[in-house]
Parts: C-alpha cells; sequence; structure tokens
C-alpha cells in the first residue's frame, strides 16, 4: 500500500484530524491519528494488519507472540496476531508503571513483536520493551500503523510502519498556537 493510499484512507475514516493538539508524550501538534476510528471497522482493521504482517514476513522475522500497549495497539495487536497466527497479549499501565496484567506472561526468549498505532516519540514501545526485557522476552521487532518520526525513532529492532512521516511536534512552551491563544485538544493521553 502506497503511503498517500493510507494517508487517504486514515482521512476517509476521520483517523487524521488537524487542529491542536497535545499528544500523549506532551507534545504539541497540528496533526493527530485517531487510529481508533480505522480500526473501528473489522475489514479496515484486518486489511491494515495484512498489510503491516507482510513487511514482518518480508524480512523473515520469526514471532511467538505480539505484545501491544493498552489501548491504541489493543486492535492492531490482535489482528497482526490473528495473521501471524500467535497469541496476543498487552501491556497497561498501572501507578505510572507498564507491565503485563490479567494473567499474560511471556516466556523465556519468546520472540516479540511490539505492535502500536502511532509511533511519535517512542516513550510508549520504549515502556513496553523495557518492562518484556526482565521476563527473558527477545524483541525481535517493533511495528505501528503510523511513525510520525519519519524513522527517526530507534529502538535497536528492525521498526516496520505502513505510514511514515514526520509530523512536527513542539513542546507547550515553544508552540506557536499556543503563543497565539489556541488551545490543545487532547484526544488521547497517558496522563
Amino acid at each position: 500500500m502506497q503511503q498517500d493510499e493510507l494517508k487517504t484512507l486514515f482521512e476517509k475514516n476521520n483517523a487524521l484530524l488537524t487542529g491542536h493538539f497535545k499528544l500523549s508524550s506532551g507534545l504539541h501538534s497540528d496533526t493527530y491519528f485517531q487510529s481508533a476510528l480505522i480500526l473501528q471497522y473489522p475489514k479496515e482493521a484486518g486489511f491494515l494488519a495484512h498489510e503491516l504482517t507482510k513487511k514482518v514476513k518480508e524480512n523473515n522475522i520469526t514471532v511467538d507472540v505480539v505484545v501491544s500497549p493498552a489501548m491504541g495497539g489493543v486492535i492492531i495487536g490482535y489482528e497482526m496476531a490473528r495473521v501471524l497466527g500467535v497469541r496476543a497479549i498487552f501491556t497497561e499501565r498501572v501507578d505510572g508503571s507498564v507491565l503485563l496484567r490479567r494473567g499474560f506472561s511471556v516466556k523465556e526468549n519468546e520472540k516479540v513483536l511490539i505492535v502500536e498505532d502511532v509511533i511519535t516519540t517512542g516513550l510508549s514501545t520504549r515502556e513496553v520493551i523495557d518492562s518484556l526485557k526482565p521476563l527473558g522476552a527477545k524483541i525481535v521487532a517493533v511495528a505501528s500503523l503510523v511513525d510520525r518520526s519519519a524513522g527517526k525513532v530507534n529502538f535497536g529492532v528492525p521498526n516496520f510502519s505502513l505510514l511514515s512521516l514526520e509530523v512536527k511536534s513542539y513542546k507547550e512552551e515553544e508552540c506557536l498556537m499556543c503563543k497565539q491563544g489556541s488551545i490543545a485538544l487532547k484526544p488521547g493521553s497517558r496522563k
């Protein structure tokens, strides 16, 4: 799938928004990807999962389990696990820490694919990786629908996305929209 086609698909499903937003990272941006609005449609979610899974398979990466951060990565992670024929589990934030709950676990040397909906700074993904390494998991790759950093975030493993573009993000004190009196909307937040 071409970058323009994916962008159009997001726009068609009102999952690509423009305005003034406060991202879950705390940064501000004039562009927001609300992946839940496209992933609410099983046909679209399945299609996106197949497209993203192709990238993993083309690189001969073997996966035992898909792990996603709640909430954004859960649906696409589940769909990718279904395509790969492996388990799908997710981490949750509890008292500021990211961890596996609900009886989920990973085994020593189990090959883990981390799946996110959108990567901006990579913080959520790094927190998932950091929560799994002490358990003995082997992180083999990261996959996301959208990489807002245009590939600049490095996780130390292969990183795949369907849509990779540089979307400007600003610290609140440097945000021109704030300086003009605009109030940032918070469509998704970890805080």
